[in-house]
């Protein structure tokens, strides 16, 4: 069953900056997608609610998630990650060109710790403030989560803030984010990641080998 924020995070106008921002991109476009019904709104998490591995990434992008209307679709970061989703079994393809494609996440299911696209992929505090209540949602209704895997120090930084908000224990001090850093806490493992974005894997901050040992960790992990 759908978790009912979703339908509300579609729908969302709480962010002024966020709306016209989105929606300029999606009238605007850019050259090589004038053609494209751009989506130009909050993007909504994806996979099954009995999921046991969590997926936290950071907002979409604007010509990617933003045009195509299904989080980490349609951009290289995308790429990357279903790439890597496949090899290990949680996502029935590796590609994600477009919502209507086919791909079908495995025992896996995504989110951001925001769901519209930000000027320079910056949200303010405001920002994240407002789309959290989601987010909280969602960790309550995802009950079977084992291994969380946020992909960069902001959603790094989301998830255990959102813990925080919803009264679960936190380690203290709060371990230092890396890649491949993992925290135990009861029944659930975070496997930090760096984010597949193009400045991450073009500079060879985060390659393909790095990417599939933090999701080979996953499965081990729900295993």
């Amino acid at each position: 069953m759908q978790c009912k924020a979703q339908t509300e995070i579609v729908e969302c106008r709480r962010c002024d900056r966020l709306v016209e921002y989105r929606e300029r991109v999606a009238l605007e476009k850019i050259r090589r997608f004038r053609d494209w019904d751009y989506w130009g709104r909050p993007v909504p998490s994806l996979g099954p609610m009995n999921a046991r591995l969590l997926v936290i990434g950071l907002a979409p992008a604007a010509h990617g998630g933003n045009r195509t209307g299904r989080i980490f679709t349609g951009d290289r970061s995308g790429d990357w990650l279903y790439q890597a989703l496949h090899r290990f079994g949680f996502a029935n393809q590796p590609h994600s060109a477009d919502r209507n494609d086919g791909l079908r996440l495995i025992d896996c299911y995504i989110t951001a710790a925001i769901h519209c696209a930000p000027p320079d992929n910056k949200p303010l505090p405001s920002e994240f403030a407002n789309c959290r209540p989601y987010f909280l949602e969602e960790l309550n209704r995802l009950r079977k989560v084992r291994a969380v895997v946020p992909l960069g120090l902001v959603a790094y930084k989301t998830y255990f803030t959102a813990r925080k908000q919803l009264g679960w224990k936190n380690p203290v001090p709060l371990p230092a984010f890396g890649h491949g850093a993992r925290v135990t806490l009861d029944g659930v493992t975070v496997v930090c990641s760096y984010h597949p974005s193009q400045q991450n894997t073009q500079t060879g901050k985060l390659t393909e080998g790095m990417l599939d040992d933090v999701f080979r960790q996953a499965g081990q992990l729900i295993d």
